[in-house]
């Protein structure tokens, strides 16, 4: 596990299929320690994250419960998720103890509306350091850039993007993907980029 910014660590699993890793991040915070979208852990990162604690694991999305069940487990965190994609991460086995709401805070993070590939898509932000945290609404991939996923695995495209393009009002310089590579200067001018390939 490597501190990526200051207090914001990160740990990888690399998708064979993908070609690119899937992050998993832990935010030290004195009002509790934060967990989003955990990957499958080595034992010395599980160590890791047991030794730190955590109070509260944030899914962005349905299809990142991946080892929230785990991390839950042994650090009696509390599992949160957008009510709208609650069902579906549940009957994929995912242990949920509350709902996410749209403007909520938590800790330092706002969740923002990211919706589109599935209805409750969450990004998260924290306003006072600039800092983005997407889960599949956009990727890092290529390296160094943003991309989307394939359109096949998106609910609701143009949503999708309208939903990307309000991130261009909001201000920040780090982005943290769910997947692919963190870009952690001037990211906004990447989005931007990426913006300007949607159609009109």
């Amino acid at each position: 596990m490597q501190e990526i910014v200051r207090n914001i660590f990160t740990w990888s699993w690399f998708s064979e299929p993908h070609g690119y890793n899937f992050n998993g991040y832990l935010i030290r915070d004195a009002g509790g320690n934060i967990c989003i979208d955990p990957v499958e852990p080595t034992e010395a990162v599980l160590d890791a994250i047991v030794q730190e604690g955590v109070a509260k694991i944030i899914l962005t999305n349905r299809n990142h419960s991946r080892a929230s069940n785990q991390v839950r487990a042994l650090t009696g965190a509390q599992t949160v998720i957008h009510a709208e994609d609650a069902d579906h991460a549940g009957s994929q086995g995912a242990e949920l103890d509350d709902a996410l709401a749209i403007g909520d805070l938590i800790g330092p993070l706002e969740v923002v509306d990211a919706a589109g590939k599935s209805p409750g898509e969450v990004a998260l932000y924290w306003r006072g350091r600039g800092i983005l945290i997407v889960g599949d609404a956009i990727i890092g991939n290529p390296s160094g850039q943003c991309g989307v996923l394939p359109e096949r695995v998106i609910d609701d495209l143009p949503h999708l993007r309208s939903n990307v393009l309000k991130f261009l009002d909001i201000d920040f310089d780090t982005l943290l993907f769910g997947d692919g590579e963190c870009i952690l200067k001037d990211a906004k001018s990447r989005l931007k980029e990426l913006a300007e390939t949607f159609p009109n």
